[in-house]
């Protein structure tokens, strides 16, 4: 009965338009007041106590990091160095852009901003070298969606917040599955732009491609200082995001030149409220965990579900199903702190393992963050391409399909997830 009122409650205050994160908190607020003997001071404590955490100092350092490099000319070496190595296939720009949105991904932890940061320099490209607008479109939408997959990711960090899982352990699993999906929207891009035609750039020399490494080394290097520094010890994923934030501005205004010191300001306020909106909806979700967790729900639901005989795999089949319809009304970081903490004990009792579990949901995430209503990269690319959200939905059709199949891939063969970090003896 309290899970239905609590429910009830978020879905009316979330119909009104309200943002999701103020839903949370009125809603947590309205049941404990009116249905419970829970004391006010045990909220005000819970709101500090909730964001209290090592890990979250990550996102906003994530976040900086993203921010230098979107402004810092980064983007623009890695789609150089990527269209030089791939140019010359089928559809060589948008081959270029799966790839530039991988390397883009690893540095920095957003799929809004690898759109933003790749589609903003691509999408005008492929246009003038006659790639319709909704295949640019298409691929640059749902390639984005890597930066939440290929580590480091800010909704793993967030994942790890709701479970308590390892986020150094979740970051080398993301590594694999994050590869695969970019090969797979490869493929798509390959075969669509062979069958239709489209142009292919000249192939580049080795001399041509050393230079293009060359200039966005810098860039690529931070990949290898944010893994490799995890791998080895030397730091943990949130002093690897306080370094990669260090790193992106020396190489953004001391190294590149892109950046001004004027402009570091701006980019600082511009971090600062986006971490202050993420942080914003942690804290409510934090209450509303702590509220569910007071009922007795999550428990309540995973003895309810167990009960129903549900194995593993009809439960990870529900769990996909309940995570994609979420998409389509709310944005990732709000789904993974309100669902991880309801679903995950169910996936423990039944024995399928954290680590995988939580890659299973940012792919769900990636999906949903490339479909309306909700799909934040769609209103991104809508932005840079100025179509309309019906136009973009269609045009990222083959692509979306493409994830959904990787989804079943991902949700079912939990060694592609697992093998890495096992193999690293991180787990």
């Amino acid at each position: 009965m309290s899970a239905l009122i609590i429910f009830g409650l978020l879905l009316v205050l979330m119909l009104t338009g309200m943002p999701i994160s103020i839903s949370l908190g009125l809603t947590v607020l309205t049941f404990l007041f009116t249905m419970t003997e829970v004391p006010i001071e045990a909220v005000a404590l819970k709101l500090f106590t909730g964001i209290e955490k090592f890990e979250i100092m990550a996102i906003p350092f994530f976040i900086l990091a993203g921010n230098f490099l979107t402004h810092g000319g980064v983007a623009r070496r890695m789609i150089n160095f990527a269209s030089s190595m791939v140019g010359h296939w089928h559809g060589g720009l948008g081959l270029a852009g799966v790839l530039a949105c991988a390397l883009f991904a690893a540095v920095s932890g957003s799929s809004p901003a690898t759109v933003v940061a790749i589609g903003s320099i691509l999408l005008p490209a492929m246009v003038k070298q006659g790639f319709p607008n909704s295949f640019g479109a298409g691929v640059i939408t749902t390639s984005g969606a890597l930066g939440i997959l290929i580590p480091p990711s800010i909704v793993m960090v967030m994942y790890s917040v709701a479970t308590n899982t390892s986020v150094g352990q979740l970051f080398m699993a993301g590594v694999i599955p994050g590869l695969m999906l970019a090969g797979f929207l490869g493929l798509t891009t390959w075969y669509r732009a062979r069958k239709f035609g489209y142009p292919r750039l000249a192939k580049a020399s080795a001399a041509q491609r050393l230079k293009a490494l060359r200039e966005s080394i810098w860039g690529l290097l931070l990949i290898v200082v944010v893994i490799g520094g995890i791998y080895t010890g030397i730091f943990t994923p949130t002093e690897a995001a306080a370094m990669s934030a260090v790193y992106a501005f020396i190489v953004a205004v001391f190294i590149y030149k892109d950046m001004t010191l004027k402009q570091v300001p701006k980019v600082l306020l511009d971090s600062a409220s986006m971490s202050a909106m993420l942080l914003y909806i942690i804290t409510n979700a934090v209450l509303f965990s702590f509220l569910m967790t007071s009922e007795g729900i999550p428990q309540a639901m995973a003895s309810w579900l167990i009960d129903a005989g549900l194995g593993p795999v009809a439960f990870l089949l529900a769990v996909n199903v309940i995570l994609l319809l979420a998409g389509n009304v709310m944005e990732p970081s709000s789904i993974v702190l309100i669902f991880a903490p309801i679903l995950f004990p169910v996936a423990t009792a039944l024995g399928i393992d954290p680590v995988h579990f939580g890659i299973l949901i940012v792919v769900n995430m990636e999906v949903g963050m490339c479909h309306p209503p909700v799909g934040l990269n769609l209103y991104v690319a809508s932005g840079i391409t100025k179509m309309g959200i019906t136009e973009l939905t269609v045009a990222v059709w083959p692509w979306l399909l493409t994830m959904l199949a990787f989804l079943g891939l991902v949700t079912y063969v939990p060694a592609i997830s697992l093998w890495l970090p096992r193999t690293l003896g991180m787990m």
